[in-house]
Formats: structure tokens, C-alpha cells, sequence
């Protein structure tokens, strides 16, 4: 059974774990709160071998509007307290890291549906997961240095490796809100849809990858990419992906994937990533 999340709607469908934000009376904005739900929903997807895919999106129009702003000209300021429900007090650390460690750990595809906007936080706490599409008429804004605050989020390393340098200082730059199509051509996300066929279409991807792919190897895939990307050459990959096939090769996901391959017919990979992930020393965490 599902618990019940403050800022949060988490259902189930099949093998897919839908994860929205969920304050569509406030824009979805984000709270200290909502990086805590996140981070229980994500934990709990991992537990959960059943779950598959996570697909993250936001009821309402918007997908995110930045942070909680209620607080007027304080919203930040957390130093006074009276920012302390957005981001956390300098006392007890920021929740933005807590939620960027869960998607960057998490053993699971993090596919992100952006049903409408996003801006600020909005923004950058979708760039760790791994698929985003989003709907044609969103619109993206780095807005930080137009409130007097820098990219929060760990986005200074995320974005730029997602949408290139030169355009990661462009948006941070001007703080401008860039619409669907420049997005889709700088690479944040991977293809655009009408704002009523958003949902349709993540289920349709999130299907497709639990149908065709195996758990076990899919979770040491995110892991692989996000970690051997940022390095300046080809040695870190080289040193795992022999060993790790090596190991994958004779357990039973690679027979079952050859055998559906020759037989013409869907997998069933019987591995589970409670049970059978191999440890990963190379990943920033450790072995799990």
C-alpha cells in the first residue's frame, strides 16, 4: 500500500511509479517539504521491485514554479527563518542534495513529464533523471541571478552537460524563460508533445522500457552514464563494462534476452535489483 505524501500524488500503474508534485493551487511550488516526499517516493520505488520505471510529473497547468515565494521578500533568506521552508536553515542543511543523492542513487529509469512550465528549482530538480519529454507549449527558466541567486541544485554541473556550455551560460545568464522548441534543440529534452498527450506519451515510453529491458541491467546503465560521461576519456568505462559483462553473461537475464531475441517474443528477465545487483565501487555511493 502506498502511504499518503503532503505535496505528492504517488500511484502505481503496472510497473510504472508515478510520482506528482502536487499543490497545482500554488503552481506545484516547491517547499523543503516537497524535497523530503521526493525523497521517500524515490527510496521507495528502489525497495520495490516491482516498480520499473518512475515517471515524475505535476498536476495541473504547470509542472513547477519555482519555490514557495509566499514568504514575500524573505522567501530565501534563511538565515532569518523565514526561508527555512523552501531550501532548510543553515543549521540543518539543504534539501535540494538530499533529493539530488536520491535520483543520482536511485536504481531505477527517472523519466520526467513536464505537463507545463518549470522554472528555478522546478527546473533544476528534474535535471538527474535520465529521460525528459515535455509538453509543446512548456517554458524553462534558469531565473536564479534575476532573484540574486546562483543555480542551486548542483544544476552548475548538471546543465552544462546536458545542453552544453555554451547554452547552460546563455539561460543562468539572462535568466530568461526559453520555450519548448529551444529546449528540444539544446538537448534538455528529448522530444516535445501536445500539452493533453503528455501523460500518454511518458506511459508509452515508460512501458516500452519495462516490457524490453532488464532491471538489473538498467540500473548499472544510469549508473555507468552519469558516472563515465564527465570523465576526459574512455579508461573508467573500459576498466567496468568488460568485468561487469563478464559477470552479467552467464547469469540468467542474458539468457532469457537471447533467448526472447532468437524466439521472436517478449522477455521476462527473472533477475531483481533487490537481490541481484552487483556491487559498484565506482559509483560516488559506494557498493549498495
Amino acid at each position: 500500500m502506498i502511504p499518503a505524501f503532503a505535496t505528492l500524488l504517488v500511484e502505481r500503474e503496472g510497473p510504472i511509479l508515478w510520482v506528482r508534485l502536487n499543490r497545482p493551487e500554488v503552481l506545484n511550488a516547491y517547499t523543503a517539504e516537497m524535497g523530503a516526499d521526493l525523497v521517500r517516493a524515490l527510496r521507495m520505488a528502489d525497495c520495490d521491485d516491482g516498480v520499473q520505471v518512475v515517471v515524475l510529473t505535476g498536476t495541473g497547468r504547470v509542472f513547477c514554479a519555482g519555490a514557495d515565494v509566499s514568504a514575500g521578500a524573505g522567501a530565501f533568506d534563511t538565515e532569518s527563518g523565514a526561508g527555512a521552508g523552501n531550501f532548510g536553515s543553515r543549521e540543518a542543511g539543504r534539501g535540494d542534495s538530499d533529493f539530488v543523492a536520491a535520483m543520482m542513487n536511485s536504481v531505477k529509469p527517472l523519466l520526467v513529464a513536464y505537463n507545463g512550465s518549470a522554472a528555478g528549482v522546478g527546473l533544476t530538480l528534474t535535471l538527474p533523471c535520465d529521460i525528459r519529454i515535455a509538453a509543446d507549449s512548456a517554458k524553462f527558466g534558469c531565473v536564479f541571478t534575476r532573484r540574486g541567486l546562483v543555480p542551486e541544485a548542483g544544476s552548475a554541473w548538471f546543465l552544462p552537460r546536458l545542453v552544453g556550455l555554451a547554452t547552460a551560460l546563455k539561460w543562468c545568464m539572462t535568466g530568461a524563460l526559453v520555450p519548448a522548441q529551444e529546449a528540444l534543440a539544446a538537448g534538455l529534452v528529448s522530444e516535445l508533445v501536445p500539452a493533453d498527450a503528455v501523460e500518454a506519451r511518458a506511459r508509452e515510453l515508460a512501458l516500452e522500457i519495462a516490457a524490453n529491458c532488464s532491471p538489473v541491467a538498467l540500473a548499472l546503465t544510469r549508473r555507468m552514464l552519469w558516472r563515465f560521461s564527465a570523465d576526459p576519456g574512455p579508461a573508467g568505462a573500459l576498466a567496468v563494462d568488460a568485468p561487469l559483462n563478464i559477470a552479467l553473461g552467464a547469469q540468467a537475464d542474458v539468457h532469457e534476452g537471447v533467448a526472447a531475441f532468437l524466439e521472436k517474443r517478449a522477455p521476462h528477465f527473472p533477475l531483481s535489483v533487490s537481490r541481484d545487483l552487483p556491487a559498484t565501487p565506482w559509483w560516488p555511493g559506494g557498493p549498495l
